[in-house]
């Protein structure tokens, strides 16, 4: 054992020594650290605890820290050497409420998974920084009571404004908050029985021209497998869909239609009820990338050669053979759109809600070329 006058030395051979187990165990090495004594963790240093440190006022440590003039270099020294040797950081919270602002937004996604997300969170995330502002992220899983609680949760902690991707269609439970001057911009999908500023993509179009595509190329029997309904970009699609057909004056069977959840056994099962029977479809429109990985999987398993157009890029689909033709979205674009209005409403140079529409973009690689089978 040490006693009080016993040193550590770090380059002494450490001894194993019997822990009455049979086997040989080597004493733990003691831990250095320069933690004060007595210092809980979460008990962060103050400016005081810097003053004090320093031996100089809380005003001289406020202008040292803000980095405002009147402190000497000697002093400035001993402040910046106080502030290094407890671990101390700005209180920017504190410092911006002062201002009104909290310099944070907030952004409410369906799913951090979705590979769609990634992109739009960046874009976002990358305008935020440029303005000098934290961005705070969550889900709400598709679940219109969880996306109100998080969004709500974002308020109260004072953020200047949202970013949402509505799970649900009212979102009457804002007003207060947009009363008060929470800026806010939906994005992917509009918001529900409130007037509030909107990115979204061509939806309707990009599913009309993908479906249209396919009849060009000779389909007739066309299936489409997409989300829930009451999402609006399910719908839209959708509508898309069946505006191409009608436009081709091709009747639709309600056995080509299956909207649902996206979980791959609902659409493995949709699909084969699509391909099977005595007049099976030749060509499937996937509403959604999660869709489409599946829809891929079941025809690869599948001997009749079917065409494929889905809504949503997906990784890998150029390499596939053939490639997945497909109708993309601006996932970036989106984001960086959102974002950017939402500034805008934050600098006071936007001030009425308005409805901005992107393009999407028809990429064919070759499933969605492929003639008609029989």
């Amino acid at each position: 054992m040490l006693d009080a006058t016993s040193s550590y030395n770090p380059t002494a051979p450490r001894i194993p020594v019997d822990d009455r187990t049979g086997q040989d165990t080597v004493p733990e090495t003691p831990r250095r650290t320069d933690r004060p004594s007595g210092t809980r963790y979460g008990s962060r240093p103050t400016m005081k605890d810097v003053a004090a440190r320093a031996g100089v006022g809380l005003k001289t440590v406020s202008r040292v820290v803000n980095g405002e003039p009147g402190v000497t270099p000697e002093t400035e020294r001993r402040v910046q050497e106080a502030i290094e040797a407890l671990g101390f950081r700005r209180n920017d919270s504190a410092r911006v409420l002062r201002k009104g602002r909290t310099a944070s937004i907030g952004l409410v996604l369906e799913d951090l998974a979705d590979p769609f997300y990634g992109p739009l969170s960046r874009a976002v995330e990358e305008v935020a920084r440029a303005h000098g502002a934290l961005l705070i992220n969550g889900s709400s899983a598709e679940d219109p009571d969880r996306e109100q609680e998080l969004v709500l949760a974002l308020c109260a902690r004072r953020v200047d404004g949202l970013v949402v991707i509505p799970a649900g269609d009212d979102h009457r439970y804002l007003e207060p908050e947009l009363k008060a001057g929470v800026a806010t911009v939906f994005v992917d999908r509009p918001a529900g029985k409130i007037d509030a500023d909107v990115v979204v993509s061509d939806n309707y179009g990009g599913a009309r021209d993908g479906v249209a595509h396919l009849i060009a190329h000779g389909h007739r029997r066309i299936g489409f497998i997409g989300d829930m309904p009451r999402i609006h970009t399910a719908a839209e699609r959708l509508r898309g869909y069946r505006t191409a057909m009608e436009d081709a004056g091709i009747p639709v069977a309600d056995s080509w239609m299956s909207l649902g959840v996206t979980d791959p056994e609902r659409v493995r099962r949709a699909a084969g009820e699509m391909l099977s029977g005595p007049d099976p479809v030749t060509a499937i429109f996937t509403g959604n990338n999660r869709v489409t990985v599946t829809v891929i999987r079941v025809l690869a398993e599948h001997t009749r050669r079917v065409a494929l157009v889905g809504f949503d890029d997906i990784e890998l689909a150029d390499l596939l053979q053939p490639g997945v033709t497909v109708v993309a979205q601006d996932a970036a674009a989106l984001g960086r759109t959102a974002a950017e209005r939402l500034f805008r409403q934050l600098d006071g140079t936007l001030l009425r809600p308005e409805r901005v529409e992107l393009p999407t973009r028809l990429i064919t690689r070759g499933s969605g070329e492929l003639p008609p089978a029989d």
